[in-house]
């Protein structure tokens, strides 16, 4: 086994891990979640300074 047998077997490593990666994040099953975290810096946020978080 010489480096260029190492680096097909790297290419093809990372060619499935991409393939496995692009299939999981278009899933039908991951879209609730990320429509969850898009909406995340549109929601409100309970911003409580620092000297009222003492008091608590």
């Amino acid at each position: 086994m010489d480096v260029n047998d190492f680096r097909g077997l790297l290419t093809a490593v990372t060619l499935f891990a991409f393939v496995g990666l692009w299939i999981w994040a278009w899933s039908s099953r991951r879209k609730a979640d990320f429509d969850a975290s898009a909406a995340l810096p549109l929601e409100e946020d309970n911003y409580m300074p620092n000297n009222e978080r003492e008091n608590i």
